[in-house]
This record gives C-alpha cells, sequence and structure tokens, in this order.
C-alpha cells in the first residue's frame, strides 16, 4: 500500500495544490507552513490536507518529499483556509498565491511566528498601598498608580513620563508583567459619552438590536456623526468578548480614525495595519490578531485577510470606495469579502457611506440589507447646497474663475477656512508647443505626460515614466512651449500669489510621502493653521474639519466624458464628498463648482436633488441596460509587446469559452488606453444577468487559458466583478 500524501498549497501561479510525501518522524497540521523543493528552487508553502490518496497510476518516485516543516501548531486556521479556498474559486486565482496573500510577508519565508509582545506594567501589593499615602503634590505618580490599579498597560497606553514610571519601579510600585490584559480594560468607555442625536440612537438601537449576522446599510450625509455610530457598536462587541475589524478605504484616513478609537478604548488593545507599517510591524499585528490579543484592528484593503478568531462585528467605511478593490493580483473585493467573514462569523457588517455604491442601495431597496437613514448633521445645520458656476466665455487665472476668487476672498475675511478640490497632481497635464503644437507625450502610453514643475520633471501618470522637460520644441525648435490646464500645483501657486497672508498648502501625495507628514498637515488645519487647502480626492472623504466653510471644486467635467459607465456615479460620490467637508460645526458651507457643461443632465440632478437623486436615475439606467447591479460582470485583459499578440490571445479565449446560456461576450477590444508602459492592451468583457451561469464558465476556463498557444506571448489576468474598465 502507497503511503498518504499531503496536499501542499504553492506560492507559484499555476491553478492546483501539490501533493508531497511526508518524511517519517515529521508531523504537519492543516495550516502548518513547509518548505519543499519546487523545480530547481525551495518554496515556502501550506499545508492544505493530509492524508491524500496517491495517483492510481503514479510511478515509484512521482511524489518528491517535503523537505522541514516549520510549525509545531498550524499557522493558518481551519477558517482561514476555508477563507481562502473561497477566495480562489470565486475570483479564480491560484490557490497557493491566495494563501501567501494571507500571511504578511515576513511569514512568507522561513521566519518563525513568535509573537514578541510588548511588556506591560502592573501596579503591585506594595504600589497599592503606597496609593492610598501619597501626598497630594505627588500627583503624577498618582495617576499613574490609579492607571495601573485598573489594569495593567504597555508603555504606549501609559500617559505618565518615563521618568515617574522609573520612579514607581524602583520603589517597587510597579513591575513589569506578561499577564493578559483584563477584558474590562478595554471595553471601559470614557466617562461621558457625547449624546447621541435622533438619527445616531435610531441606529445605534437598530443594531444592538441585530446582534447576529445581517448587513447594515448606515446611510448617514456627512457630518451626521456616522462614526459615533461605530463606536458605540464597537463597546457592545467588546463587551461580548469579540474582536472587531473597521476597514477604511486609504491610509490617510487610518490615524484619524485609530485615534478616535483609542481614545474611546485605550491603546492597549488597538492597533493598525496598512502599508506604512514596517513587513515586521505588520506580521505582529497579525500574529496578535491571529492569537486574540487584539481587541480592535483598523486597517486599509488587506486586513480583510487578517485572522480574526472572535470575530464579532464588521465595519467598513465609506463603503463606496473604488480603493477596496484590488488592482493586480488577486483581484479580490475587501467589502465583500468583509460582508463574507460577518456571515461565517455570525457577526453583524455596517457598510458606511454618505454616498454608498449602487450596488449597496439596490441591496438596501430590495431588503437584504437594513438601511439605517441618517439624514441629519449633528450640528443641526443643513448640508450645504452645490451652486454651479458657469465659466464658459469668463476669463480664468490660471482655472479660477472670478465668482470663486471673489468667495475666497470673502471666507477668508471673515475666519473661515477654504478647500479646493482639483483631481489631477502636478503643475499642468500638458505641455505643448505654441507654434506647431507638439505636446509632450510618453514614450510608452497613449497618454501626455504631466508637467510637475516642483521637481522640473514631466512624469507619466500611467507607467510613472519621468524625463527633464526640452528646452525647445523637438518638432519645430521653437521656444514657446507653455503649460496648458491646472493641476494642484499650478493652484497652489496661484492662491500663494493671490493671497499672500494666508497659509497655502497642498494635499496630495506628491505633497505627502508619509505618515508623519499628513498628520501633521491634518493636525494644522484642524487647529486653523492652515487657511486654504488644495488637493485631490485624498481631501473627499472623511475628514473633519470645523473651520471649513467653503469649498470650490475648480473642474467638475472631467468625469462627464468618460467611458466607464461607472464614471458618473464616482462623479456624483466624489462631489458630494468633497462638499460635504464644508460647513460642519457651527458655520454654515458653501459650495462652488465650476464648469462648462451647467446644463448636463447628470450633474443637474445632483445640484437639484442631491446624490440619493442622481443614484436614483442612474438605477434605472443600469437596469435599462442590464449593468451591475443588475447584472454580473468578469474582464479578462491580455497585454503584450505587440497588438496582434494580445488581440489573438483574446480571440483565442473567446473560442474556448465554455457555452453556457444566459452568458454574453462582448470583444475582444483595444483597452480604453491601449497601450500602457510599452505594451499593448485588450480586453474581453463577459456579462450574465445571474451569478450562476458567469461562474459556470469561468470555472474551467483559467486552467484552458493557460494552454492556449499564445498564452506564452502575453500577461494575462481575469478580474472577476471588475470596478475598473479602463
Amino acid at each position: 500500500m502507497k503511503p498518504g500524501l499531503i496536499s501542499i498549497a504553492v506560492p507559484v501561479p499555476l491553478y492546483t495544490a501539490f501533493d508531497y510525501r511526508l518524511p517519517e518522524g515529521l508531523a504537519a497540521a492543516p495550516g502548518c507552513r513547509v518548505r519543499v523543493p519546487f523545480g530547481r528552487r525551495e518554496l515556502t508553502g501550506v499545508v492544505l490536507k493530509t492524508g491524500v490518496e496517491p495517483a492510481a497510476d503514479a510511478a515509484e518516485g512521482h511524489y518528491r518529499d517535503l523537505l522541514r516543516v516549520l510549525d509545531a501548531e498550524p499557522l493558518l486556521s481551519d477558517e482561514q483556509l476555508a477563507l481562502a479556498a473561497w477566495i480562489a474559486d470565486y475570483y479564480r486565482h491560484p490557490i497557493g498565491e491566495v494563501v501567501a496573500a494571507m500571511l504578511p510577508v515576513a511569514l512568507r519565508g522561513e521566519e518563525p511566528a513568535t509573537l514578541r509582545r510588548a511588556p506591560r506594567f502592573a501596579i503591585t501589593a506594595a504600589g497599592r498601598a503606597a496609593l492610598a499615602a501619597l501626598p497630594a503634590r505627588s500627583q503624577r505618580l498618582r495617576d499613574l498608580l490609579v492607571q495601573l490599579a485598573a489594569a495593567p498597560a504597555e508603555r504606549a497606553a501609559i500617559a505618565a513620563p518615563a521618568a515617574v514610571l522609573r520612579r514607581a519601579m524602583e520603589q517597587q510600585w510597579v513591575a513589569e508583567t506578561q499577564a493578559d490584559m483584563p477584558l474590562s480594560a478595554i471595553v471601559a468607555p470614557i466617562a461621558e459619552l457625547p449624546v447621541l442625536t435622533e438619527d445616531q440612537a435610531s441606529a445605534v438601537a437598530a443594531l444592538a438590536a441585530a446582534p447576529c449576522f445581517g448587513v447594515h446599510l448606515l446611510h448617514g450625509v456627512t457630518g451626521s456623526g456616522k462614526t459615533e455610530v461605530y463606536l458605540r457598536a464597537i463597546a457592545t462587541a467588546l463587551a461580548a468578548g469579540r474582536q472587531v475589524l473597521v476597514l477604511v478605504p486609504e491610509i490617510g484616513l487610518t490615524p484619524q480614525l485609530l485615534q478616535r478609537v483609542r481614545e474611546r478604548f485605550g491603546a492597549a488593545a488597538v492597533a493598525g495595519s496598512h502599508s506604512a507599517l514596517s513587513e515586521t510591524e505588520r506580521g505582529q499585528v497579525w500574529l496578535r490578531a491571529r492569537s486574540g490579543e487584539l481587541a480592535i484592528v483598523v486597517g486599509t484593503r488587506s486586513a480583510a485577510l487578517l485572522p480574526l478568531p472572535r470575530l464579532g462585528l464588521v465595519i467598513v467605511d465609506e463603503e463606496h470606495d473604488v480603493s477596496f478593490k484590488q488592482q493586480d493580483g488577486l483581484r479580490y473585493s475587501a467589502r465583500d469579502l468583509a460582508v463574507l467573514r460577518g456571515q461565517r462569523a455570525g457577526a453583524p457588517v455596517i457598510l458606511g457611506s454618505a454616498t454608498p455604491s449602487l450596488e449597496s442601495l439596490q441591496h438596501a431597496q430590495s431588503g437584504r440589507y437594513a438601511w439605517l437613514r441618517m439624514s441629519k448633521r449633528v450640528h443641526q445645520l443643513a448640508p450645504p447646497q452645490l451652486q454651479l458656476i458657469d465659466v464658459r466665455g469668463q476669463v480664468l487665472q490660471d482655472g479660477l474663475s472670478p465668482t470663486l476668487a471673489a468667495a475666497i476672498a470673502r471666507h477668508l475675511q471673515q475666519g473661515g477656512q477654504v478647500l479646493l478640490f482639483i483631481n489631477r497632481r502636478g503643475y499642468a497635464p500638458a505641455l505643448l508647443c505654441h507654434d506647431c503644437g507638439w505636446s509632450a507625450q510618453c514614450r510608452n502610453c497613449d497618454s501626455r505626460m504631466t508637467w510637475h514643475r516642483g521637481r522640473g520633471r514631466l512624469i507619466c501618470h500611467h507607467c510613472g515614466a519621468r524625463q527633464a522637460p526640452p528646452r525647445h520644441c523637438p518638432q519645430c525648435s521653437s521656444k514657446q512651449l507653455v503649460a496648458l490646464g491646472q493641476g494642484t500645483e499650478r493652484v497652489e501657486e496661484t492662491l500663494r500669489a493671490g493671497f499672500p497672508e494666508a497659509r497655502v498648502e497642498r494635499f496630495d501625495s506628491d505633497r505627502l510621502r508619509s505618515l508623519r507628514a499628513l498628520d501633521t498637515l491634518l493636525r494644522d488645519t484642524r487647529e486653523g493653521r492652515v487657511n486654504i487647502l488644495v488637493g485631490t480626492q485624498m481631501l473627499a472623504k472623511g475628514h473633519d474639519f470645523a473651520g471649513l466653510s467653503l469649498v470650490g471644486i475648480v473642474d467638475a467635467d472631467q468625469a462627464l466624458y468618460s467611458v466607464d459607465f461607472r464614471a458618473l456615479e464616482r462623479m456624483g460620490q466624489l462631489l458630494t464628498q468633497v462638499a460635504g467637508r464644508a460647513g460642519r460645526a457651527d458655520k454654515p458651507g458653501e459650495v462652488l463648482v465650476q464648469t462648462h457643461q451647467p446644463e448636463h443632465p447628470a450633474l443637474r440632478r445632483l445640484v437639484d436633488r442631491g446624490y440619493d437623486g442622481l443614484a436614483e436615475l442612474l438605477l434605472i439606467e443600469r437596469r435599462i441596460a442590464g449593468l451591475p447591479p443588475f447584472a454580473h460582470l468578469a474582464m479578462l485583459r491580455a497585454e503584450a509587446r505587440n497588438e496582434a499578440d494580445a488581440t489573438g490571445f483574446l480571440q483565442a479565449a473567446l473560442a474556448c469559452l465554455p457555452v453556457v446560456e444566459g452568458l454574453e461576450a462582448l470583444g475582444p477590444v483595444p483597452a480604453p488606453m491601449e497601450r500602457r508602459a510599452g505594451r499593448y492592451r485588450a480586453q474581453l468583457l463577459l456579462q450574465s444577468q445571474e451569478r450562476a451561469p458567469l461562474h459556470r464558465a469561468l470555472k474551467p476556463w483559467p486552467m484552458l487559458l493557460d494552454s492556449l498557444p499564445g498564452a506564452r506571448a502575453v500577461r494575462w489576468s481575469l478580474d472577476v466583478d471588475p470596478i475598473d474598465l479602463y
């Protein structure tokens, strides 16, 4: 009888697990990492199953021995392995790469999975005795002992200066301990909670009445206090001894939400998970979450894959944001995985947004999601209304109309802060020759290069190529080179010149390259030291600036010409979110929108009836057109050095697509930007009114694609539920 085998997920782009023999003397359970020979390499894989029967026709020596077992106990639980299997099946992605994605980079090799706990400090019996006798002048020492009398704490959670802690330890009133943190130290709320508005109280009551799985769309206007509802729901979950996962779309929103959570529940059992952490730090967050030591994790997209054995609540803030969809590699939706994880854990899921995605709105309207509406702001001021500025025929100063410039001056004079939104980085989107019309094109992409004057470089925002600007026109030798259009740099420069007494700051990824820089600018803005902010969509959501009274949208027209069917939805979300930054405290807000298309029906609908009215119109159009959320999509993309290879591969892929009733294939066609980073791109769209036919066709398809004659000449990817068709 042949010995049983062990099935291992190996991080390679192949749609199967691999079977190995387990040498005598070694033991490995599902979820353990192992080292295996793979071709001429050694790789770290994860055990999926043991006791696998060899193939009946397998020859002697067909199976290789695994080399080493790296974990004495499983690193991935059965629950996580089941989640990995679901992800691989739904998104049609190789299981080995899915399992690798569920591990932090620090644990994808041979490194031991060692949780390095920071020392905690606890009060001793001598300290308790001393506390009663401390004189009033020893206030800092008293505060320290009072804090530790309630529960041990890590150094980061102790407010006392180092010298005070050192003195307490010298007196043997405080000692280091490895004792677990009592749950009461985590869930104890601050002494006085804010008074809830009627809308907040209704939402909190609805969530409290549904402690098991269910998806709740928390649809609240900007400034309605959704974060306070999150905090009340978190307190309920913690009181039940459960863990909480909070997802945010961008790293820029992580620090402020982390701060709010730590202020409410303390820092000891709260952690962030995002790309600004080192790989070692992310590995430790992963291990702390897995051990149950972390009560609350606030993280970006990848945090949806964290191990949370006691998951009791999932929150997705700004659920509409496209950043929750991974756009390369494993193309998963963190929002959709969050819903799945809540379902599997029996935990409620909160999807929060002032501008919900049309998919979530449709689920709420159909009754699949509970719909919690919050229509009023906490500070009772009504959300500001969009006011259109028709800039046709007006003389613009670097993109700013006289009407907008006058409004800026008026609000500054009244002590308000101003935000100008332009969703375009750099100084100008094009560099042109005034004499012959030449423009600086990217050599690798079908795109113009953006002029970044601060860096002195032309930069392609699609492939990252950069070069110095020419001193004269390469085509006609003219020196009349002009920067055409506006980016954040140019608007910032214009505002500094026009309002020299004001502090003007730029808020984009070029200016803010670290969390420290972001924190500093946010703090200065909140404290009123910044008068005018110029920014991209980094500023559009989540930020709360009490002094902000004017929002100016420099150009609202970009989305009106897009080929993407989701462009108008995103335009409505973006403008509404940006507008929502104004008038959030005691100052009424004003929002001015510059446009060359003031009669555009979508723009008029947004102005007259708000995002809800626009969403109602777009849902009707989507239903008629048979587009999501009333249909399901998958996109096969191919790119190659020459156009024929990319298109030829997709034609062969279409020919071997399983025939399934109800499935429609559109294409292949060139991508809207056909050439990017030196490669030609084409795409094939699959569409079905029901999910089942689409996935019946997708299940065997990737294995067939791998065997196509032209597969080696192209890079191809399959995107299930694509969010970007560009």
